[in-house]
């Protein structure tokens, strides 16, 4: 297929070939795969500036989205690639290979560096989803950073940079700079912008931004950074977010209000506990899904109010598909027997044949989870409502799961419906996600690229 660029994505392609350290923060569906391809065929081809290139995705990402995006489009169709998944002996076999372009998972990383052996010799290096290493402490970023003086040029891709706060940011932009802008250490990015919040003693468990930090941490990284919103530059479908809201009876409800209470709730087959804020935000959020995990491991169901809504709302989509997200193993059990009690056809969108079955529309229901799912995929092909069964707290999957549906190629109106238990932990976390986006989005707006378009800024 002849690649026909917008304007902006040929703006992002010489930003790449011009910044030897790029940060390209992207929104979902503007072809952030095409754009670095094209850069890297214009490197490794024109300038010879580049020989052999790493690229770190999401293991669908690096097995489908790639190689079908390099196969896809003319101009790059004679980029050679090599697929490092799978086995290690495969893995090896794949790094080996005579390539231009080799593709391995983020959970291979540290394998790739300290275990496999084989030299780190890629003088270029893309992170897919750059914000899977936010974490300066994980396995994965202390590998990479060790072999970093070894790439003269690295971009870091990403369409969510800072899901939980600008804090997100230090471990991010030390891959790509070396510490450079936000210091090489997280306490003195700490010191410099921030200062505790929540506290218990010497115990810091939160902080929050010092006055004017915000935009000086924008003005830091603004020299590297490319910015752009998938609303900015393409004729996006519309979205419509709405709540399906389910009531619990008063003895479901008392259940629920006794574990958040007292951390602790005696059910007819044993007792669930809580030990700590986090695991007692996990508990509450399993019962406002509709079951709980007993101590035991065993499974105790509260309620079926988000089964009999997700029945209506799959009624009411008269035969279209729906996508269901679920986050918990005990949701996805019930969700199945439900689907299987009303004798509706579906498929968990965890194998490869299962993603083409729904993109081709064979599948009234698909089932994603958005830990394993939420990045890279296409699914827009396949229909345009999609149902969270169970909530998320991490807005970072939970924009990239909506932006399987919500991306360019859509074509038509997605609906994103909530089912929500009243008087629950589901309140809160819609909350606390609408908080986290505006300090993403303003992340977003402070680093936007302005693109020139026949004489208009766009």
């Amino acid at each position: 297929m002849k690649y026909e660029p917008h304007e902006y994505q040929s703006f992002a392609t010489e930003y790449i070939e011009n910044h030897p350290v790029a940060a390209v923060l992207l929104g979902c569906g503007l072809g952030k795969t095409s754009i670095t391809l094209t850069a890297i065929s214009n490197l490794m081809f024109d300038s010879f500036d580049v020989r052999k290139v790493l690229v770190i995705a999401p293991i669908r990402v690096a097995k489908l989205s790639w190689p079908d995006e390099i196969q896809k489009w003319d101009h790059i169709s004679d980029l050679k690639y090599s697929v490092a998944v799978g086995t290690e002996a495969e893995r090896i076999k794949a790094l080996k290979a005579d390539a231009d372009i080799y593709l391995i998972n983020r959970e291979n990383v540290q394998w790739l560096i300290e275990k496999s052996g084989l030299p780190f010799d890629y003088d270029m290096v893309v992170v897919d989803e750059l914000s899977s290493f936010k974490n300066h402490q994980s396995k994965r970023f202390k590998a990479l950073m060790k072999v970093r003086p070894k790439v003269h040029r690295i971009v870091g891709l990403t369409g969510t940079p800072s899901s939980n706060g600008l804090m997100d940011l230090f471990a991010e932009y030390k891959l790509l700079d070396k510490g450079e802008r936000l210091g090489r250490f997280i306490g003195q990015y700490r010191e410099r912008y921030f200062k505790p919040d929540k506290a218990n003693g010497p115990i810091v468990y939160s902080y929050k931004l010092l006055p004017g930090a915000e935009k000086a941490i924008y003005d830091r990284i603004s020299d590297i950074t490319i910015s752009m919103k998938s609303a900015d530059h393409l004729k996006m479908p519309e979205l419509v977010n709405s709540r399906y809201t389910v009531h619990l009876d008063k003895k479901e409800l008392l259940k629920y209000v006794r574990m958040k209470q007292d951390l602790l709730l005696k059910l007819p087959k044993g007792e669930v506990t809580a030990a700590n804020a986090a695991a007692l935000s996990g508990k509450l959020v399993q019962m406002a899904n509709g079951a709980v995990y007993m101590d035991d491991g065993s499974i105790e169901e509260i309620h079926s109010r988000k089964l009999d809504a997700l029945e209506d709302i799959i009624e009411s989509a008269c035969g279209n598909p729906v996508l269901v997200a679920y986050w918990y193993q005990h949701d996805l059990d019930r969700i199945v027997s439900r689907l299987e009690e009303i004798g509706i056809d579906y498929c968990r969108l965890d194998k490869d044949a299962n993603i083409r079955r729904w993109n081709a529309g064979e599948v009234s229901v698909g089932l994603i989870h958005p830990a394993s799912a939420g990045h890279g995929l296409n699914l827009q092909s396949g229909g345009n409502i999609l149902v969270w069964f169970g909530l998320t707290w991490s807005l970072e999957l939970y924009q990239q799961t909506v932006a399987r549906l919500w991306r360019q190629g859509q074509k038509n109106t997605v609906s994103v419906i909530h089912i929500m238990t009243a008087k629950t932990i589901d309140d809160q976390i819609m909350n606390a996600l609408e908080t986290k986006d505006h300090t993403q989005s303003a992340l977003i707006d402070a680093v936007k690229a302005e693109v020139v378009m026949d004489g208009k800024n766009k």
